[in-house]
């Protein structure tokens, strides 16, 4: 006798409701939504499946980060490092002068090379030294440019991010593409000349001593703290170190194991410090980006090292936050806009009804072919796939996923793909019934039996799903979404509920055949 526990009937009841209940805000109309949001308990769900560029129209733009300007500014670096230390330690040279990814210096005397490569390693230990004659090359290796520019990446898409947040769009795809490229796609947006402005000036570091003077003088001026976490403050006008000479800054603990952000100066911007914490020990400094203070600590020593410490009352999340900001600011490098799209509202909208459309034809197409087929088995699977697709829409919109044209493709096939359980499940009862089993053995060993083959059939597709997800961009991995969410909610539906149902009609009039 099949036998189901009261515990997993309640919870394949609950989750079915909590589907439903969950999927019905992308159903109903936008002024129902507000009034669930406003006069109902916040346990009633108000979340919809945000929809993608292609399906809701907006902006579509394709920056390229100039990486060669990031290493020529490298190179001059390095030739304003080298000219003063050399100057120091009395090495003539002929000619000093910045190279792609190096500087090359041409020798007065070759007997100071040895003093020269010291000097190098000293401002830049990753640099590959070659020697010909009396002319010195120091280039940076593969694997540091490789560095530079994936460092450099990461900042820019920072910066893009944070500016893009400040004008309120709704969720905005930003993601690399390629080595140089990075993808912004602004749904909801049809005028990118906002953005392109926007996105045009550069982020702005800058490190000021804070003003003692408790009020606002003519050469200080008031900043805000950044999201105005605290009151304004005071800060000197001039920078004592700018963004370009920060080199890194990363999350770290502090003496009492308290989150902090440690950061690192270039050859220059090391100097600068040495000598503004020796003579401000005890004092505050601001560190500004964009306008806004984003912290004040207190210099508590001279600081001679290149390196320090920022601590204070940081979460992990902000003191993570606050390293990514400082790397953003210290190399920012121009954008040159490659591609740019605008797709209209009216094309989504038709993007939308075409594939509602297609995934009802595919729904009530897959519904008449199970009633067919298999009667009133045909009826419960049938019931199943509904539930299948409501606790899609369910888990898109509790994740806030964004759906794209791909995504509903992938709904689609996953409306296709949701009765081969079902399909497995009844031949194999169909079998069984024909070798003489009775009725409530032949529904158990199918149920039992299938359910090794259907396992196998899922857990292939979703390796296939999280494959795509991990090495498709954009589109791709709309699709892999939308197909491995399905592959999960499938399994259950095909499992557990058409399973409930047929035990339920099995138990309630005990058959004695079994027409399927």
């Amino acid at each position: 006798m099949i036998h189901i526990a009261r515990w997993k009937k309640i919870l394949v009841a609950v989750v079915c409701a909590l589907a439903v209940l969950y999927s019905l805000p992308n159903v109903i109309g936008s002024g129902a939504r507000g009034f669930v949001e406003n006069n109902l308990p916040a346990i009633f769900p108000n979340k919809t499946v945000n929809l993608g560029l292609d399906l809701q129209g907006g902006s579509h733009l394709l920056l390229e980060v100039d990486l060669s300007t990031v290493m020529k500014e490298r190179s001059e670096g390095l030739v304003s490092a080298l000219r003063p230390e050399m100057r120091k330690e009395k090495i003539g040279y002929k000619r000093l002068k910045d190279i792609e990814n190096g500087v090359v210096i041409t020798m007065r005397d070759g007997e100071d090379v040895d003093k020269l490569k010291k000097i190098i390693r000293d401002i830049e230990r990753d640099l590959e030294i070659s020697v010909k004659g009396d002319v010195v090359e120091a280039k940076y290796s593969d694997v540091m440019i490789k560095e530079i520019q994936d460092q450099t990446i990461n900042q820019s898409i920072e910066i893009v991010r944070r500016r893009i947040d400040e004008t309120g769009t709704k969720e905005p795809a930003i993601q690399r593409q390629g080595d140089t490229r990075i993808l912004v796609q602004l749904p909801g947006l049809d005028d990118p000349q906002e953005i392109k402005d926007l996105l045009g000036t550069t982020a702005k570091l800058g490190f000021h001593l804070v003003d003692q003077g408790g009020s606002r003088s003519a050469g200080s001026m008031t900043l805000p703290m950044v999201n105005n976490d605290g009151p304004p403050i005071n800060v000197l006008r001039r920078a004592e170190i700018t963004g370009d000479m920060l080199d890194s800054a990363q999350y770290s603990a502090d003496q009492n194991g308290q989150p902090a952000v440690s950061f690192r100066f270039n050859t220059v911007g090391a100097k600068k410090f040495c000598t503004l914490s020796r003579e401000n020990v005890n004092r505050l400094f601001a560190i500004v980006l964009d306008g806004e203070v984003i912290s004040a600590p207190v210099i508590r020593e001279p600081i001679c090292g290149g390196q320090g410490q920022i601590s204070g009352s940081f979460s992990l999340k902000e003191a993570n936050d606050l390293a990514l900001l400082l790397r953003a600011g210290a190399l920012p490098a121009p954008l040159n806009i490659l591609e740019e799209r605008t797709v209209g509202p009216s094309l989504g909208a038709d993007s939308v009804e075409a594939g509602k459309i297609a995934s009802i034809i595919g729904l009530v197409g897959v519904l008449i072919f199970m009633l067919i087929s298999y009667g009133r088995f045909g009826v419960y699977a049938s019931g199943a796939l509904l539930v299948n697709v409501a606790l899609i829409f369910a888990l898109l919109s509790s994740l806030q996923a964004t759906l794209t044209l791909p995504g509903i493709a992938g709904i689609v096939l996953t409306i296709g793909m949701a009765v081969d359980a079902n399909v497995l499940i009844f031949e194999r009862i169909k079998e069984e019934l024909v070798n003489g089993r009775s009725v409530m053995s032949a529904v158990d060993a199918g149920f039992s039996r299938a359910m090794g083959t259907i396992i196998d059939s899922n857990l292939t597709t979703l390796i296939a799903a999280m494959i795509l997800y991990s090495f498709g961009t954009g589109p791709i991995k709309g699709f892999s979404v939308t197909l491995g969410i399905g592959i999960m909610t499938s399994f259950f539906s095909a499992i557990m509920v058409t399973r409930l149902l047929v035990v339920m009609w099995l138990q309630k009039h005990k058959p004695t055949e079994l027409k399927i």
